[in-house]
């Protein structure tokens, strides 16, 4: 097969645009992709509507995920914490009927949360964004550092003109700082972070996969950023290689295969009409979960490890993503 990029079909945006038309439904214009923040999301009303900041922060030694969201109906706040022993921890806070304040834009304020147990802020800077967490074992304060030029996945995914999604996804961030856990506090080293932004109004029953890695590789900058399921059949994605900052855009529905009996298998994501990806994902651990409450369920696979394989740039250049580390994941959500 030849390593030519397939011609996308989406449309790139380059200036400022509102998600939501005059009623509330998707705007077309909106409807593309990105390299970096270019929507603003102007969703309206209560019902379907999903909120969230999604930070993860992954090093050799540990693995901190925090999540701040609003559901419409709902708040649901989370910090989980692994480490290289396979201790885990996970903290949450729910609360029926609340919201939280959370920009239109990505990256267009600050955000704050506190409950009983749990504190989170989530401040942008000059030069990326200050993450500070305290919750009842785990405290965190990190500096995420966004590198001059660097750029984002955004993209738009339309189910139809009442429910649709924006998403920004950014990887192969480098972050420093501390956590403390239970008292013990150690010093991030080799930590790179990952954002998910995301604003949309959603069915109520969905299924996604995401992969996302970030490392060095032959004195390059690497990142991984893979989809699927929620977007197939919609003409649009979310996935992309990023080297060096620079984001390199796959329009293409990718095919993942892996093991529900037995998620430390590998998993294979791959293109199936080019060769621009054809990855193996190598799992160390998986981080299962799962909640029911009445009409909301949610069960996730989350396997952290490391990537082998290759993506295709858009210069028809493959590009070895091997000794990425990150991880892959199902969700299956009804909400």
């Amino acid at each position: 097969m030849s390593t030519t990029p397939k011609a996308e079909t989406l449309a790139e945006l380059t200036a400022p645009v509102d998600l939501c038309d005059a009623l509330g439904g998707l705007n077309p214009d909106a409807v593309g992709w990105a390299r970096g923040p270019m929507v603003r999301a102007n969703l309206r009303g209560r019902g379907r509507s999903k909120r969230w900041e999604y930070w993860a922060v992954m090093s050799p030694a540990s693995v901190l995920a925090v999540t701040v969201s609003d559901l419409d109906y709902a708040t649901l706040h989370a910090v989980y914490y692994r480490d290289a022993d396979g201790g885990e921890i996970a903290e949450h806070a729910l609360t029926p009927f609340g919201r939280v304040a959370l920009p239109e834009s990505c990256g267009a304020g600050p955000v704050h949360v506190r409950t009983r147990d749990l504190s989170i802020h989530l401040k942008p800077t000059t030069s990326g964004m200050h993450l500070r967490v305290k919750g009842l074992r785990v405290e965190a304060d990190v500096r995420v550092h966004r590198p001059g030029g660097h750029e984002a996945l955004a993209v738009v995914v339309p189910w139809s003109r009442r429910l649709f999604q924006h998403t920004v996804k950014e990887n192969t961030l480098p972050a420093t700082g501390q956590i403390t856990v239970d008292g013990a506090t150690t010093d991030l080293t080799g930590a790179w972070a990952t954002l998910d932004h995301g604003r949309g109004r959603w069915p109520y029953a969905i299924t996604w996969n995401w992969g996302s890695g970030s490392g060095l590789v032959d004195g390059r900058v690497v990142g991984v950023q893979v989809g699927g399921r929620w977007t197939d059949g919609t003409g649009s994605t979310e996935n992309a290689l990023c080297v060096d900052g620079t984001v390199h855009y796959i329009g293409e529905d990718l095919a993942w295969g892996y093991d529900r009996d037995e998620w430390l298998a590998p998993w294979t994501v791959r293109s199936p009409e080019s060769d621009r990806v054809d990855l193996v994902f190598h799992p160390e651990h998986v981080r299962a979960d799962q909640t029911s409450l009445l009409l909301v369920a949610n069960t996730t696979h989350q396997a952290f490890g490391t990537w082998t394989g290759t993506m295709t740039d858009d210069s028809g250049r493959q590009v070895r993503v091997d000794g990425v580390r990150g991880w892959a994941e199902e969700v299956v959500n009804r909400w």
